[in-house]
């Protein structure tokens, strides 16, 4: 018998931002370590971006993201929140590490590994519970604000954009830097740390 208590935490991405895939990696390694209980919510960067002057090139890639987002956002509604981390480690692993961009072949074999319906894919491409999903993306960037992007972590009424890590670490320094991530974001004060990216995610 133990003295530890689960920690609550919910985690906001988009299925198709590798930066969140990394962070989510780190956050998996990190849970049964602190004992972590963490709920799976979908967000939107072409809902965050839609009233934004983005380059072309960035605005070319949010018809794609959506289609994903509205994906598990229906796997959500119909067939309950316990979905939503198995279609997301089955899209991540195909979207991320394994660079496809096959996008229907993608969301088939998601489907059939995280044990949902084929039929599913059909939302991928419909509207029919934006609503939903707009709430959830809105349940986590109005926690810190909308000059971020995904990830959204909220630790109880803690809540902070990333980090944005590459790679996602292991072990001993995975804890270390939850543990460090959470001193500086639980100070209410605390606005930014931060400096130049000077690498691309690296998947492992």
């Amino acid at each position: 018998m133990t003295d530890t208590q689960t920690t609550a935490v919910d985690f906001w991405f988009d299925p198709s931002c590798p930066w969140a895939w990394m962070t989510s990696r780190w956050v998996d390694e990190v849970t049964p370590q602190r004992d972590l209980g963490v709920t799976w919510h979908i967000m939107s960067l072409a809902v965050l971006n839609e009233d934004k002057d983005v380059p072309e090139s960035y605005a070319a890639f949010f018809p794609r993201a959506l289609r994903y987002t509205r994906l598990v956002a229906a796997a959500q509604e119909l067939h309950g929140q316990h979905v939503v981390k198995p279609l997301y480690d089955a899209l991540g692993v195909r979207i991320h590490n394994g660079g496809r961009k096959d996008v229907d072949a993608v969301i088939a074999e998601s489907l059939a590994e995280a044990g949902l319906p084929a039929d599913l894919a059909k939302y991928a491409d419909s509207d029919e519970y934006d609503e939903q999903m707009r709430a959830s993306h809105f349940d986590g960037i109005e926690r810190v604000g909308q000059d971020v992007g995904t990830p959204v972590i909220a630790v109880g009424d803690n809540a902070f954009f990333g980090p944005v890590i590459s790679p996602a670490p292991h072990g001993e320094q995975a804890v270390a830097l939850w543990d460090g991530v959470l001193a500086m974001s639980s100070y209410d004060g605390f606005f930014e740390l931060k400096r130049s990216r000077t690498r691309d995610p690296i998947f492992e």
